[in-house]
């Protein structure tokens, strides 16, 4: 397999794009069959959420699209399947509570145990992730002007400390992993009233905002604000629920299927 063929892109709109990676590929154990990641293209700026796996060049892919036009590159959150390619862009933005795990080189030695082959891919690079280069940090209520467009960040601490979400003053909500049908990986139990009043904060905004258009970075996208209403539904069903429970050794979590969600909830 090569670049070409690793990617699956989709125009969502002429001047938005989808770039896929199939993460079951990499590891079943995730549960997760496609990591999202989506390309803003604005009329000065274009923006970049999150880099992906780097099992294989982004860049090349990116540049085909924006050419000459600046790019901001900003990462959800840290975890290897969106930061695989950081190290391949000028500056990556993150929010300050995660600055310091992509500032250095990060070890994916757990994918050494992934039944599937291409893996070995990452043997190239001793299954270490190589770290930022410039890695700016990220404010809450931060708005970037791409010049027909803006896009603003929200903080959403959840599925990590240093979670964003961001919207777009056209009515596009890119949730990252902090909402999407699947595998979730969740805070630990306590914390879970928590977790669902940001995502109540999430269709507050949706109404406030009128965003109609939700775009997750895993699974399903192009969705609606039914979807948000749906995860609360089921989030609230993982209490009475919990006795059902079974415990994941691989992801060190407890696993609770609900619906067309598969709540992974943080051994405490």
């Amino acid at each position: 397999m090569n670049m070409k063929d690793w990617f699956e892109i989709n125009y969502i709109k002429k001047d938005l794009i989808i770039i896929r990676e199939c993460l079951n590929k990499i590891d079943p154990r995730y549960y997760t069959l496609y990591s999202n990641i989506y390309l803003i293209i604005g009329t000065k700026k274009s923006l970049l959420i999150d880099t992906g796996s780097g099992l294989f060049p982004l860049k090349p892919i990116i540049q085909n699209f924006i050419e000459d036009n600046p790019l901001i590159v900003i990462n959800t959150h840290s975890h290897f399947d969106h930061i695989g390619s950081n190290y391949e862009f000028d500056e990556i933005f993150i929010h300050k509570n995660e600055l310091d795990i992509i500032n250095k080189p990060m070890d994916i030695s757990f994918l050494k145990t992934s039944p599937n082959k291409i893996v070995s891919l990452y043997e190239r690079s001793n299954f270490t992730l190589s770290p930022a280069k410039n890695p700016k940090v990220l404010e809450d209520n931060t708005t970037f002007n791409l010049g027909n467009l803006k896009v603003k960040i929200l903080n959403c601490p959840g599925h990590s400390e240093g979670s964003i979400s961001l919207y777009t003053n056209r009515g596009e909500l890119f949730t990252g992993d902090n909402a999407h049908y699947g595998a979730m990986y969740l805070p630990i139990k306590k914390e879970l009233p928590s977790f669902i009043q940001m995502i109540r904060s999430l269709v507050d905004l949706c109404i406030k905002e009128n965003i109609n258009q939700i775009f997750p970075s895993h699974e399903d996208y192009n969705l609606n604000k039914k979807f948000l209403n749906s995860l609360i539904e089921s989030l609230n069903k993982i209490d009475p629920n919990w006795t059902y429970k079974k415990f994941d050794d691989f992801n060190n979590c407890w696993k609770i299927d609900i619906g067309k969600f598969i709540f992974m909830i943080k051994k405490e």
